[in-house]
């Protein structure tokens, strides 16, 4: 079964990121880390039931890492127009004991097994060739934590909590079902729309709010 890990707001920059997060959520999400191997760079926010918010960017001080980012951020034209169209909450991953198997069956999805960091990896992550999101976004990127799960502790509580996460698509029955083949846990509620739009009802310290 896959677990629901982690939210992503896919930023053209961090500020912007946490802008729009403290627009949404009256919440200023604090800096994360550094991912020196994939030159990109988060904030991160707990929600609840072991599942964060991240919001991520390129990082313009970080290196190439000599292979497609994660999340689509070397497209930054087509980061910056899903952010001029208001489409900001952009993605979700979920996590795996056995990404191998998720990958190998649904390769045209996912994408390939990448294991991170590159020099001592400690888990494995999907990303495809070119880095885009699965299925533009529609399908969750698959991380495996190898026994290791994000910590908790190292993630800021703000009193957040996610109490639901709802995807608009073109095709909401074909994202269904292959919601259903993947034995999701939590998986999104998904509604039809002209296009992949995800909004996340979240009960913060000032009261419900919607993240998008």
């Amino acid at each position: 079964m896959l677990k629901l890990d982690h939210l992503t707001v896919i930023a053209p920059t961090l500020t912007e990121g946490v802008s729009h997060v403290r627009d949404c959520l009256d919440l200023d999400v604090p800096f994360g880390t550094r991912h020196d191997y994939m030159g990109t760079h988060n904030h991160r926010l707990q929600l609840g039931d072991r599942v964060y918010l991240e919001i991520v960017a390129l990082d313009p001080d970080g290196r190439a890492p000599g292979r497609a980012r994660w999340f689509g951020l070397d497209d930054q034209e087509q980061v910056r127009a899903d952010w001029d169209d208001g489409r900001r909450l952009r993605g979700w991953v979920a996590s795996s004991h056995d990404i191998p198997a998720i990958v190998s069956k649904h390769d045209n999805v996912f994408g390939e097994v990448v294991a991170l960091p590159f020099n001592r990896p400690e888990f494995a992550f999907s990303i495809s060739e070119d880095g885009s999101l699965p299925l533009d976004g529609g399908a969750p990127s698959i991380i495996d934590h190898r026994g290791d799960p994000t910590s908790m502790s190292d993630i800021p509580d703000m009193g957040a909590c996610l109490l639901s996460l709802t995807l608009e698509h073109p095709h909401p029955d074909v994202v269904a079902k292959l919601y259903r083949e993947l034995s999701l846990d939590r998986p999104p509620d998904v509604a039809p729309g002209p296009q992949i739009r995800y909004r996340a009802n979240i009960m913060t310290p000032s009261g419900r709010r919607e993240l998008t």
